[in-house]
């Protein structure tokens, strides 16, 4: 088996717009793809907003992320897929309502 990280990355400003209520059933939906995919997620995460980030560049401790964009790293889900086509499959099931994920390979260094 190897392992994908599935980066969600959405609109911060379509989230801020939304009322508990909405919020809620972005966290079900969450909840539900946890559920469903139960023994291939394990990990995941939601991010705080942008400009709760701090970047080091070079060694430079700067406020906020480091790339303006649209859309934001706002989350991750760290799976476990037999391939990269069962892992797309299962990242198609990321509730991203606002927004995309991206499925990458998680490098396995070579011990020895």
């Amino acid at each position: 088996m190897s392992q994908y990280l599935v980066l969600i990355y959405e609109n911060e400003a379509s989230y801020a717009a939304l009322d508990q209520a909405e919020l809620g059933a972005v966290a079900e939906a969450h909840r539900t793809f946890m559920a469903d995919n139960k023994d291939a997620v394990l990990a995941g995460e939601a991010l705080q907003p942008t400009p709760t980030a701090t970047s080091i560049r070079k060694g430079v401790v700067t406020d906020g992320a480091f790339a303006e964009t649209k859309e934001a790293l706002g989350g991750y889900y760290l799976i476990e897929a037999p391939d990269l086509d069962a892992a797309l499959a299962i990242g198609k099931q990321v509730p991203a309502r606002f927004g995309g994920v991206e499925v990458r390979p998680i490098l396995a260094w070579n011990e020895g």
